[in-house]
């Protein structure tokens, strides 16, 4: 296991919030694309325990479980179960190994499982997955942290969708991530892209921006490839809101040359109302999880690299 960062793949998914928080958020989520294109994204979330979630016109109970399917050429679909707090098993603040457990649902360290029906639609899943790399974007402590225990992961197990069956060993690839903070950011935009390995292992890059008090913003990305951590802290960006595209540069502090563009346009794009943690409203995220991507390497001996995927990259934009 290699990582970019201090904590080990436990420590990264351990949990932060205390359960008399009344104003927080903490998210662990899988992202997996299937051979075929399409995608899940699986999302256990804990938001404000200490007051019981929100109350009013932005009602939510405090313990949910989305499901979002991303089929090829379609719109997605995103399915959520709420739960009230009594119903939660959570492990401890900053104990390892992690788990979150609700009802059939449940995400721990290297697996996560789920059963519901909402909206006269079924969803049961059984997933394992395991890495090579874990990183952390962002960390900010109590304001907030993004980390990606499992960045480039395999998936094996299976899902089933209003009769469905989608199994395999292994079934897909993707990302498991782990965030949180005091309130969501008014603005970022995130990206991951996994590259399958033509000859070798696979590859891939992770990117955040996000606002920052002074009008600042916080700008870092990471590449995985060829078994080694590149960090670009100057981040150079375009982006285009409309047509959900984000063209990035930048140079490592080794002096390898990376410019990416990911394309995260077209009928993939789903935006969705997350609740404000002061409860005061709602906002949008855009999220397409059959993004496509582009990334051109350029090294100081002359040589260059291009990695490309057509559906492995997840875009998302706030603001």
């Amino acid at each position: 296991m290699v990582f970019c960062g201090e904590d080990d793949v436990t420590t990264l998914n351990e949990v932060f919030s205390n359960l008399s928080a009344s104003r927080r958020y903490e998210v662990w989520f899988l992202r997996l694309g299937l051979e075929d294109g399409a995608a899940w994204w699986f999302r256990y979330l804990l938001t404000n325990p200490g007051r019981g979630g929100c109350k009013g016109d932005v009602a939510s109970l405090p313990v949910q479980v989305w499901a979002t399917w991303f089929p090829v050429g379609e719109k997605p679909q995103t399915f959520i179960q709420q739960f009230p707090l009594s119903g939660l098993e959570l492990s401890g603040r900053k104990e390892s190994p992690f788990h979150f457990r609700i009802g059939e649902n449940a995400i721990e360290e290297n697996f996560c499982r789920g059963s519901f029906d909402v909206d006269g639609h079924t969803i049961r899943w059984n997933l394992h997955y395991q890495s090579t790399f874990r990183v952390t974007l962002s960390s900010k402590g109590w304001i907030g942290f993004s980390r990606t225990p499992h960045s480039d992961a395999i998936v094996s197990g299976e899902i089933e969708f209003d009769g469905k069956r989608f199994a395999g060993e292994p079934l897909a690839t993707g990302l498991q991530g782990h965030n949180c903070g005091y309130r969501h950011r008014k603005l970022w935009r995130w990206a991951h892209v996994y590259f399958a390995g033509r000859d070798g292992p696979p590859s891939t890059f992770e990117a955040l921006v996000y606002e920052m008090p002074l009008g600042l913003l916080f700008r870092k990305a990471v590449l995985w490839h060829d078994g080694k951590a590149h960090v670009f802290r100057q981040v150079e960006e375009r982006v285009d809101r409309e047509q959900m595209r984000w063209r990035l540069g930048g140079i490592g502090s080794d002096g390898l040359q990376l410019e990416a563009t990911i394309d995260g346009s077209g009928i993939g794009v789903q935006r969705l109302p997350y609740t404000k943690t002061d409860c005061s409203g709602s906002f949008e995220v855009a999220n397409n999880s059959l993004a496509s991507a582009r990334v051109i390497l350029r090294r100081g001996d002359g040589s260059t690299e291009e990695l490309e995927t057509g559906t492995g990259a997840v875009l998302e934009f706030v603001g």
